[in-house]
């Protein structure tokens, strides 16, 4: 009864977390802070040496975010292949 008890606690508080972070975020369409795109349209063609915008942006400024994107589809499709692997046989 206890563990049935600390489990709709648990679901409770998560439900409410993601109710308070949808009311939480921004109206879809208008962007708030501008400050960093500027700064990355102005300085990061000449900060980065890169011949386009967008690589610059990805690899350069944001690439301990991209590497982690990376390593977390990888890992996911190791994953399904592993298991796919264990029902086909």
């Amino acid at each position: 009864m206890a563990n049935k008890i600390f489990a709709l606690f648990v679901i409770f508080l998560f439900g409410a977390f993601l109710v308070s972070a949808a009311l939480l975020l921004p109206v879809f369409g208008i962007y708030q802070n501008k400050i960093v795109g500027n700064y990355y349209l102005e300085h990061g063609l000449d900060e980065t040496g890169s011949a386009n915008i967008v690589n610059s942006i990805v690899w350069d400024y944001r690439s301990y975010d991209t590497l982690g994107e990376e390593t977390v589809l990888i890992i996911a499709t190791i994953g399904i292949v592993l298991v796919a692997g264990r029902r086909m046989s």
